[in-house]
């Protein structure tokens, strides 16, 4: 057998593991050093490529897309810097559990560390971010080493996909002449079906362990549950039953998926983050016991009630991956169960209560808030974020995904999008919570999701503007609403804007870019806003259009402040009146 065999062997025994494994999807950025594995992915019939030129954008148009699907996905470069570009969304995808195969070229053994070019340290470069790191064997020829190869491809995506799910890393040494045989089918040696099989099974606990929670359950009358970031099908309609037998109320994160949907929501408060700024709430509406599933929630309000009330409540900390997510040091008890696993487990030994006086105190305080806030939102004529998120929401169509920026547009998310039936799935990346990647990211997402609709601000939006050379490449349909406030809009809420001219320089920053030009680079549909009504069609036009369509809506920070800071003074205000009162109810 000759080296070229050799090399096809190796490298098409590997990518049919992949593929073997459930991996549908592969993401390239052009290389040399990659060439047999990238050849040997546009040649397999049932793995579909995507490329990509940069590959920082490559790597998180791949999280969007593994985040969309849940399944494993596969990104490929060459060797050298190419693959230090993708450490940002490595992080991403470990720090909010994606899973992701990355596969970097590398020189063979004998050109590391001698000042060959191209050539730097790729083993375990990206730390403890993966799940997984294998530095493979350079090809050889046999039957044992591709079997080495298939099984070594299978490992890859079990772990990126098991039960703590993120990235693995495959570092692939290869020697040149790099070109492999693709005639006849290079697979045609490597279908053999003597794979293993890999079982994937879930978290759970003793049932003695329920038994206690569900004594603690019915000692304390005052009780909640938090939802964070979490999408798993099943969990909704199980937590919410779980929250009916209890009399618990949901305080539901805008990403928790329990917000919209065809299930009933008459245990979610979905204005907690508005309730939570009154001092009144932080006194009245303390619970004794805590269920917390998912990541940390967005609101910060929240976060800091949720502290305030570790020495007087038990609180306990559902995750079904066996992580450790506390950063606020307030759990009494960690349990590592699937989370919808112990909802429904739960739910068979908890006792029904029948008094609705705890419920019905968070339902009143949600109900006035909400009326608050859509009262205000009415007095509004001028172009302002915070509205602009409203009329977002109610106007999009029903089926709809939106992924949504940080800062400020999932704040605002946070507090407009409100219970609804339309089915909308809401997605961002709140890993690390970076604003770097997120264009990409949704331009992955919208494969798998139409229509869908990103939501992000303009720092955001420069950062990643040549993310939107994917949805000209391969056609990706994706409705770009851009909060454009010239700068670093979420500085402004916070105690350095009070520095005059020094915070516009290093924290404000105002770029002064005009974005329709960067709509016309890249061949989208430009609409910018002038008023509320120009938005409504704007939305409605763009859900049905093809291909990338930016929407822009100008925006002023100090307006949008000042508009913020009145609307939580108001809802404080009803909230404090509310809890004061006899009303309650």
């Amino acid at each position: 057998m000759n080296w070229q065999e050799t090399l096809t062997e190796y490298a098409a025994g590997f990518i049919e593991g992949l593929a073997r494994a459930g991996v549908k999807e592969v993401v390239i950025s052009p290389g040399s050093r990659s060439t047999p594995l990238a050849m040997l992915f546009v040649e397999h019939k049932d793995i579909q490529v995507y490329m990509n030129i940069d590959e920082r954008s490559a790597a998180f148009f791949a999280l969007g897309l593994a985040k969309a699907s849940g399944r494993p996905v596969a990104i490929l470069c060459t060797s050298g810097t190419a693959a230090a570009n993708y450490f940002p969304a490595v992080i991403e995808a470990s720090l909010s559990r994606v899973p992701l195969i990355i596969l970097t070229a590398d020189r063979p053994h004998e050109l590391r560390d001698v000042g060959a070019p191209q050539a730097i340290d790729q083993l375990h470069l990206f730390g403890r971010y993966v799940r997984w790191f294998a530095d493979m064997a350079l090809p050889e020829c046999g039957q044992e080493m591709i079997k080495y190869a298939k099984t070594s491809a299978i490992r890859a995506a079990s772990v990126s996909n098991g039960l703590l799910p993120g990235p693995v890393h495959v570092n692939f040494p290869l020697r040149e002449p790099l070109v492999p045989r693709l005639q006849p089918t290079p697979f045609e040696y490597v279908t053999d079906n003597t794979l293993p099989l890999v079982a994937e099974g879930h978290l759970n606990i003793p049932v003695e362990i329920y038994k206690e929670i569900s004594t603690k359950c019915s000692m304390a009358k005052r009780g909640l549950i938090v939802c964070g970031n979490i999408d798993k099908n099943e969990f909704p309609e199980a937590v919410l039953s779980l929250a009916k037998k209890l009399g618990y109320p949901i305080l539901a994160d805008p990403l928790s998926q329990l917000r919209s949907g065809l299930f009933e929501k008459d245990m979610v408060i979905d204005s907690y983050d508005a309730i939570l700024k009154s001092k009144e709430a932080k006194e009245k509406l303390k619970p004794e016991l805590v269920i917390q599933f998912g990541g940390q929630p967005v609101s910060k309000p929240l976060s800091l009630f949720l502290k305030g009330i570790e020495e007087s409540a038990e609180h306990l900390i559902i995750d079904g991956g066996g992580g450790w997510r506390d950063p606020n040091r307030i759990s009494t008890q960690m349990i590592h169960c699937d989370e919808t696993t112990f909802c429904r487990d739960l739910q068979t030994l908890a006792e029904e209560k029948n008094d609705e006086t705890w419920k019905n105190l968070w339902f009143g305080a949600n109900r006035r808030a909400k009326n608050v806030i859509k009262s205000y939102i009415q007095t509004i004529s001028d172009i302002e974020e915070g509205k602009a998120v409203s009329i977002i929401c109610e106007t999009l169509p029903p089926e709809s995904t939106v992924f949504i920026g940080n800062s400020m547009p999932i704040r605002d998310m946070d507090t407009f999008f409100h219970t609804n039936e339309n089915n909308i799935r809401l997605m961002a990346n709140r890993g690390a919570n970076g604003i770097d990647g997120v264009v990409s990211s949704a331009l992955g997402a919208a494969v798998h999701h139409r229509p869908l609709f990103l939501l992000i601000g303009d720092l955001s939006f420069f950062h990643d503007m040549n993310g939107l050379l994917a949805a000209k490449m391969h056609k990706i349909n994706i409705n770009i609403i851009l909060l454009n406030n010239d700068g670093g809009g979420i500085f402004s809420h916070l105690p350095q804007a009070e520095e005059g001219e020094t915070f516009e320089l290093v924290f404000g920053t105002p770029t002064g870019l005009n974005f329709e030009h960067a709509a016309m680079l890249y061949n989208a549909q430009y609409t910018k806003v002038l008023d509320w009504e120009d938005l409504q069609v704007s939305i409605r036009e763009a859900a049905s259009n093809e291909g990338l369509n930016i929407i822009e809506i100008p925006t002023d920070r100090a307006n949008n402040l000042q508009v913020h800071r009145e609307l939580w003074e108001q809802v404080s205000r009803e909230i404090n009146n509310y809890l004061q009162s006899d009303e309650q109810c």
